[in-house]
């Protein structure tokens, strides 16, 4: 993986364990921020296109 995709997956599981008490809803959610840090470090290194995929969503 790169860099930016490293460090967007570790911002996500920081933020949902500062945020979160424990148990299976935190863990969920730890899974569920970093997953979205981790797109968004991907978008950043230019991985993926984000925008792409959401404008092609829309044009039905």
């Amino acid at each position: 993986m790169n860099r930016y995709a490293v460090i967007g997956l570790i911002a996500g599981l920081l933020l949902a364990v500062a945020t979160t008490t424990g148990g299976f809803g935190g863990l969920v959610l730890a899974v569920v921020l970093g997953a979205v840090g981790l797109l968004a470090g991907l978008q950043a290194d230019g991985t993926i296109d984000l925008r792409a995929v959401v404008r092609s969503r829309g044009r039905g």
